[in-house]
């Protein structure tokens, strides 16, 4: 009965953006380089159009027009569509929330003292979750931040993943002598 069912084969994809040493895969900046080199193609041959934008619908708290002339940036802002030949500016608010993940990663891989034993706090899957907010975030806001924001968020991925495989990897360490002298 189970040779006549026929085996159901998968394709494990490594979806990683860094390698075991921390540094940036190579595939992943030539995706990158192809995303934005299509999007830029689609952008030229396709201007964006202010009145099917969904800002210009009168949704949100403001609605339509208001949402956009209160906003610094006008229109552009609002939608998050930058017009062409004007860059994106860096947003004060992304920044402050890409600091707050930050802070809370770091205080997790023992960059902040527990108050009750003075000891080094460490909560490493925590750490490890607050990381993969920060790629999701960048996944999800890819080509709508400015160079700035885009070269922050990359920045503090790659040193929190670093000290991530750097903690972990003396933790693992420090676990197996434990465990040596307890043998």
């Amino acid at each position: 009965m189970a040779d006549s069912k026929q085996e159901e084969s998968f394709k494990v994809i490594d979806r990683r953006l860094f390698t075991e040493e921390g540094e940036l895969r190579k595939d992943v900046l030539e995706q990158e380089r192809r995303e934005e080199e299509a999007a830029a193609k689609k952008a030229a041959a396709n201007p964006p159009s202010r009145a099917a934008s969904p800002a210009s619908k009168g949704s949100g708290l403001l609605g339509g027009s208001a949402a956009a002339e209160a906003q610094p940036g006008g229109a552009a802002a609002a939608t998050g569509v930058a017009e062409p030949g004007e860059e994106k500016e860096s947003s004060r608010a992304f920044q402050m929330l890409v600091d707050f993940l930050t802070r809370n990663a770091a205080a997790m891989l023992g960059g902040m003292a527990d108050p009750r034993t003075g000891q080094a706090y460490l909560e490493l899957e925590g750490a490890r979750e607050v990381i993969d907010m920060l790629d999701a975030l960048r996944e999800k806001t890819r080509g709508n931040l400015s160079k700035a924001d885009e070269d922050l968020l990359m920045e503090v991925i790659g040193s929190l993943k670093l000290t991530y495989m750097e903690v972990s990897k003396a933790a693992a360490e420090a676990m197996a002598k434990k465990a040596g002298k307890k043998g």
